[in-house]
């Protein structure tokens, strides 16, 4: 007999799809066209973050007179260009879903991104894969705050204790742990350190309902 949790809550940008190289491109555009300096180093720091908080982290180092806001929307601009040209789906990332939608385990997406960049990533997918879709615009705090796990659970009416998040920052574990979720961390673009409730795997790939971490057999 298999226990399942709750709800998976999944995590959009280098974990269902990677994407992350398209907002590091992104980046390094807006910040030269403005006149400013910028490195890999910087855009790294940026990974899983809130985009207003990565907005006035732009202003700041990379020497952008634009207010954050309007320093996110021209990012947005690029990067939802970029998407609607090419979904980078992570490896066996749309097989999970399936298999969890399959055998009706529920998910929601908890992502920083805001809704006009996540629409041609959900287009991609079969309707009604998330349950629930929380965005960094319909948040008051962001990422690493336990807000936008919280609010999912909440809209899915579960106990983030019985549910499984999962991440591929340290920006994104704390917030998923912070909600009180046990976490599979999938590094990709930057380390993850380890955690009390963090569970490390290399890949998604192979990986079905029956064998997400946290679930056991009788």
């Amino acid at each position: 007999m298999s226990h399942l949790p709750d709800a998976v809550l999944w995590d959009m940008d280098g974990t269902l799809v990677d994407t992350e190289p398209y907002w590091i491109q992104s980046e390094f555009e807006l910040v030269e066209l403005h006149g400013g300096t910028w490195s890999t180093e910087h855009a790294l720091n940026l990974v899983g973050n809130d985009l207003i908080d990565s907005g006035r982290y732009i202003r700041e180092h990379g020497g952008v007179d634009l207010e954050p806001a309007d320093i996110v929307e021209e990012l947005l601009d690029r990067v939802v260009a970029r998407v609607e040209k090419e979904v980078p789906w992570r490896p066996g990332a749309p097989e999970l879903l399936a298999d969890l939608r399959d055998n009706g385990v529920r998910c929601a997406l908890v992502t920083m991104s805001y809704r006009r960049f996540v629409a041609p990533i959900l287009a991609g997918l079969p309707e009604g894969t998330f349950e629930v879709v929380v965005t960094g615009d319909a948040v008051t705090q962001g990422k690493p705050h336990p807000e936008p796990y919280q609010k999912a659970a909440a809209v899915l009416g579960v106990d983030p204790a019985r549910t499984l998040a999962i991440e591929d920052s340290n920006t994104g574990a704390r917030s998923a742990e912070a909600a009180g979720c046990t976490v599979l961390v999938v590094p990709n673009h930057v380390p993850v350190l380890p955690g009390e409730r963090r569970i490390f795997r290399d890949t998604l790939e192979g990986l079905t309902h029956s064998t997400l971490p946290g679930t056991s057999s009788a």
